[in-house]
């Protein structure tokens, strides 16, 4: 619980919806067949896992070797739709993506360009007390 009071608060100041409905989820030393599916983010490569599912990953998360490469860490490529004006907690940042998590407890990476930072949570939580008497 004491790690959400440290963690920073974006807002969405550009949409952003998923083109894809199911996240792929990798874990550590699974093999991945290697695309070479161009990117407008840099540092992502379309992998494609045993069942056939293809999503975009983090390049240093993953040992290639020719057309295929080993996960070098467990992995969820899960991408969250956002709206204008949403108030998202910040994650973990990697190559242009934020992992954040929205008001309903939805997860997911959004692109660092959708967002803007606005303050820590702490902030936010001690202007509400305020606000509200306490």
């Amino acid at each position: 619980m004491e790690t959400k009071h440290n963690q920073q608060i974006c807002r969405v100041v550009r949409e952003y919806q998923s083109p894809y409905s199911e996240p792929l989820v990798i874990s550590a030393g699974e093999e991945l067949a290697m695309g070479e599916k161009e990117s407008e983010w840099s540092g992502w490569v379309w992998c494609t896992n045993r069942d056939g599912k293809s999503r975009w990953v983090p390049e240093k998360y993953v040992e290639r070797k020719g057309n295929t490469g080993t996960a070098l860490y467990d992995y969820e490529a899960t991408e969250l739709s956002v709206s204008v004006g949403e108030e998202l907690r910040m994650g973990q940042e990697e190559s242009s993506w934020i992992w954040c998590t929205n008001q309903k407890g939805q997860s997911g990476w959004v692109p660092t360009d959708n967002v803007e930072k606005v303050q820590s949570f702490r902030k936010v939580v001690q202007h509400h007390l305020a606000s509200d008497g306490v």
